[in-house]
């Protein structure tokens, strides 16, 4: 087949545009901003969804679903989420249609609702005004609860899985009688989240705190993990906020201490989006096409049968069955493509393409000698096997590929991770080169704007356990006590 895919090199953008689309994950949808994720972009979503929920259940966590409209007056309880989102909130306002009389369908403006209804952009005010209603003391605390859904945020440039007016995600909303409680379950998602991002994505990942300009709307701290993408940006791979007692005072959700008390209840909140797909992409893949860690493969192994005759189509394909039968039993997904309206090479062009770890061929020869040709995705090195003992080799291999794609992301960090003293210096890496910078800042939000606005870079994050190193700003020249990393991101 002819991929016809835009090297990175030449252009990084039209390269992950057009993979996303030509990969089959997905394409633009008849409604402005927002996708159809398609069926094989959907099936890697599911391992991601399938491994973080059980994550999210070994650390006591249980599913629950909220609705997808929200009150306006919601918002204007918690001044600075409302801020936050304001700009970005699709407004239902009537709820009703009608027939012009022309054949034309309008809006009936007789069903106006009494109040607008916001469509979701993120949850936290009808979760706190649904808590009100569960928590009256101590002995209802804590409350761990995780949403898998849908939000809108009617973002004005779109691109697929990265930003988009519409998209999923997964939104965790905690409740807690102390802030020490909060404070922990804000620290543990993140690590669930980094342990995901690095044994599941193999993307290797920083975990920092967010700037006060940079925190979550209505949050006291915000911690995050931040990953490097090829082209030296950055790329906010998950968040978890400490939301102190904000949104329990704007709602006015109390509750009974052991000691009589009465006191407001501490949050969090925490998540992650289909981004995760974009990461997965721009991280890994190559001019030919996805590579994806075997643990998200929709398919981990493909078999690919060359023959010429029914007789060897059928010799084949019962040493295939063999084949699947013993690596099913090892938990690996498996394709035996036999279809005969393509040639063999289109074939491995096309698996190639969707990122399958493994590629096994078998010939007439191959029969003959009981061996295999052995192709893996991430090196594209080949070699000829014993079908004997196959089974276990490529569950080896499965292990090895994961690791190797985890090892190349983490040495192309490395390589892409300098530090700078000078603001000459400080400009010159972003522009030429790209990946995180680490230098010295002031502390300030002014400062922090500035460089914004002259170089487009913010920063990222300041890494947890970052070491004390006395230094001047790069900006501004005044004292600085640590290292911030900052980037270029999407």
């Amino acid at each position: 087949m002819s991929k016809g895919i835009t090297s990175r090199e030449t252009d990084y953008s039209q390269w992950y545009n057009e993979l996303v689309v030509k990969a089959d994950l997905a394409e633009h949808s008849a409604v402005r901003g927002c996708m159809v994720i398609k069926p094989y972009g959907y099936a890697i979503w599911e391992k991601m969804q399938a491994a973080l929920d059980k994550m999210f259940k070994d650390t006591g966590h249980s599913n629950a679903y909220f609705p997808l409209f929200i009150p306006k007056s919601f918002f204007s309880k918690e001044a600075s989420h409302v801020e936050g989102f304001a700009t970005e909130c699709a407004v239902v306002t009537h709820y009703r249609l009608k027939n012009d009389g022309t054949g034309n369908i309008v809006v009936d403006e007789e069903a106006k609702l009494e109040e607008e209804l916001i469509v979701r952009p993120t949850s936290e005010t009808i979760i706190w005004n649904t808590y009100k209603g569960w928590i009256e003391s101590y002995r209802d605390l804590p409350i761990l609860v995780n949403q898998w859904a849908n939000v809108v945020r009617w973002e004005m440039r779109t691109r697929l899985f990265l930003r988009t007016a519409e998209f999923l995600w997964q939104e965790g909303h905690t409740a807690h009688a102390t802030k020490e409680e909060a404070l922990a379950e804000a620290e543990q998602m993140l690590n669930v989240y980094a342990d995901f991002a690095e044994n599941w994505l193999a993307l290797p990942v920083i975990r920092g705190r967010k700037t006060e300009n940079e925190r979550f709307a209505g949050a006291l701290d915000t911690l995050c993990i931040e990953a490097l993408m090829q082209d030296g940006k950055a790329l906010q791979a998950g968040t978890s906020h400490f939301l102190g007692q904000n949104f329990a005072k704007a709602f006015d959700v109390k509750f009974t201490a052991k000691d009589g008390k009465l006191d407001y209840v501490w949050a969090t909140s925490w998540g992650v989006s289909t981004r995760l797909m974009g990461a997965l992409i721009m991280a890994h893949s190559d001019d030919q096409g996805l590579v994806l860690p075997p643990k998200l493969a929709p398919i981990q192994v493909v078999i690919v049968p060359i023959f010429k005759t029914e007789e060897e189509r059928m010799a084949i394909g019962a040493l295939a069955d063999t084949l699947i039968s013993e690596l099913k039993s090892k938990g690996i997904s498996i394709k035996y493509d036999d279809r005969d309206t393509h040639r063999p090479g289109f074939k491995f062009a096309e698996w190639e393409l969707k990122g399958v770890p493994v590629r096994i061929a078998v010939g007439t020869r191959d029969m003959q000698q009981g061996t295999v040709e052995i192709a893996r995705r991430d090196t594209q090195a080949k070699e000829t096997v014993s079908q004997a003992g196959l089974a276990d080799r490529v569950e080896q291999l499965l292990i090895d590929i994961q690791q190797q794609i985890y090892n190349k992301a983490a040495a192309f960090r490395e390589a892409n991770t300098v530090s700078v003293d000078t603001y000459e210096e400080f400009k010159r890496v972003l522009e030429e080169e790209g990946g995180f910078v680490a230098a010295h800042w002031d502390g300030t939000r002014e400062t922090e704007q500035l460089i914004k606005e002259e170089t487009k870079a913010t920063i990222r994050c300041i890494p947890l356990n970052n070491p004390l190193e006395q230094g001047t700003c790069v900006r501004t020249g005044k004292p600085s006590i640590q290292r911030v990393l900052f980037a270029r991101a999407y």
